[in-house]
């Protein structure tokens, strides 16, 4: 057990690392800048308690605001996520299972479930994120087009981490 919390501290750390010192200073075109932070949530346990599950979203935000200067909007925006992540388990996978770590992966969910359980959870994740971000609805267009591009971009990231992630979680699924 102490392998496999070392081995989610590890991931804590290099995500938060990437996206405040790479990828928060990658901007194309004014609306392209991935949250590949957020794989962090994506790739926890499914029967991790929900009160964990909230603490460490909302740890997680909280240190990629902290260096961002960001005002608290990714720990709320990461916290909405958390919340959201066990129906949405539930809607894609069909139930949670209460035996064991089972960690979504790839091989372990296929495919096109990952697919499709990543990008609910990031489109849920960067509409609050963005909305919060701009606070008002003059700019409702161009906060949609950020929220659906960003969305893509992050989802290409994201599958990407999945997929160099698979062997890392192997011997727990």
């Amino acid at each position: 057990m102490i392998g496999l919390r070392f081995r989610y501290a590890l991931l804590f750390l290099v995500l938060v690392f990437l996206q405040v010192l790479v990828l928060n200073n990658v901007l194309l075109g004014s609306y392209l800048n991935p949250q590949v932070y957020v794989l962090f949530i994506l790739i926890l346990p499914v029967a991790i308690k929900g009160w964990f599950l909230l603490l460490i979203s909302f740890v997680l935000g909280l240190s990629v605001d902290a260096f961002s200067d960001s005002l608290a909007i990714h720990a709320a925006s990461s916290v909405f996520m958390a919340f959201c992540r066990p129906a949405v388990i539930r809607l894609v996978a069909g139930r949670i299972p209460d035996d064991g770590p089972l960690v979504p992966t790839i091989s372990g969910f296929g495919g096109f479930t990952i697919i499709f359980y990543s990008l609910i959870l990031i489109f849920l994740h960067h509409s609050l994120l963005f909305f919060l971000e701009i606070f008002r609805t003059d700019e409702l267009m161009q906060t949609l087009t950020r929220i659906v591009l960003n969305s893509g971009f992050t989802l290409v990231f994201v599958f990407l981490g999945f997929a160099l992630l698979e062997g890392f979680f192997r011997d727990r699924v």
